[in-house]
């Protein structure tokens, strides 16, 4: 498991870093980013898990929504890997749409053609990344994940269904049930086909239902994203949840839109929710 360094910038006391390497899941190059805090010269630290939402890549996050300082403060390293496998060999949506293929990997393993042979890249979050992560890097295995949109589908999805791997789970304005929202009814029919049965593991709402282990969930949802009702439909969530006496705290934010702008406004609170999970 080989890594090649690409930048490094010094940020509050700790060092913002991007690697390279060659994936065994994705078939493909990938590169992450990884904020490690000062605290990581002295001891191993944790680690959160962002996950970010279409067309983005391990870029958006770091240098927009401001984590760094409050990171450095609590002593966490946070990794951002991109949002999809990459390179000229890898399927890409026939018409370039931003909401299917590059940019757009839903965080679930493709199981129909042509996406199946690059788009794996639950296995790649959930297995991969960290054993490479923790095989180069001072963190320790204790791990949180959050995510913003597709992003905060993922870390939902991903979160809820390897409890014993994450001790916190949050995210900003996730696709909260997409197998009824017209982003998530694209992507799972063309990376998993038309059988619904098949989405229902990659469907947080789906995932609740039938959760046994309660780990801490929250989430932050602007009140005024113009997607709320078509795309993300967080009461869905809100609803299982209280049937089922779910830790899970559903904040709306009056005024914020689906920008990052809402997220760097709430990044600092989310980072402090995790840190509470975090053992000694």
């Amino acid at each position: 498991m080989t890594i090649e360094n690409i930048s490094c910038n010094k940020s509050f006391g700790g060092w913002h870093k991007q690697y390279r390497h060659q994936s065994q899941s994705l078939n493909c190059e990938m590169r992450f980013a990884i904020y490690l805090p000062p605290e990581a010269v002295n001891k191993p630290v944790p680690v959160l898990y962002w996950l970010s939402g279409l067309t983005c890549t391990d870029e958006n996050f770091m240098q927009k929504a401001g984590a760094q300082r409050m990171a450095a403060e609590l002593g966490m390293a946070i990794v951002a890997p991109d949002t999809s496998p990459r390179g000229d060999d890898v399927p890409d949506a026939a018409d370039k749409a931003y909401d299917l293929g590059l940019g757009a990997g839903f965080y679930l393993n493709a199981t129909k053609a042509p996406w199946n042979r690059h788009y794996k890249m639950y296995d790649y979050i959930v297995h991969e990344l960290p054993a490479l992560i923790e095989a180069h890097f001072p963190v320790t295995t204790q791990r949180a994940i959050s995510g913003h949109s597709m992003g905060g589908h993922g870390a939902l999805v991903i979160g809820l269904s390897n409890p014993h791997r994450y001790s916190s789970i949050s995210a900003f304005s996730p696709i909260s049930n997409p197998s009824n929202a017209p982003w998530g009814i694209k992507a799972f029919s063309e990376y998993l086909g038309e059988n619904r049965e098949h989405w229902r593991q990659y469907d947080a709402c789906e995932l609740l239902k039938l959760a046994i282990a309660e780990v801490p969930v929250m989430i932050d949802q602007g009140e005024a994203d113009s997607f709320l009702d078509t795309q993300l439909m967080p009461q869905s969530l809100v609803d299982i949840a209280n049937a089922k006496g779910y830790p899970l705290d559903v904040r709306m934010q009056a005024g914020y839109d689906h920008s990052y702008y809402f997220i760097a406004s709430f990044i600092e609170e989310h980072l402090k929710f995790h840190s509470l999970y975090f053992k000694p």
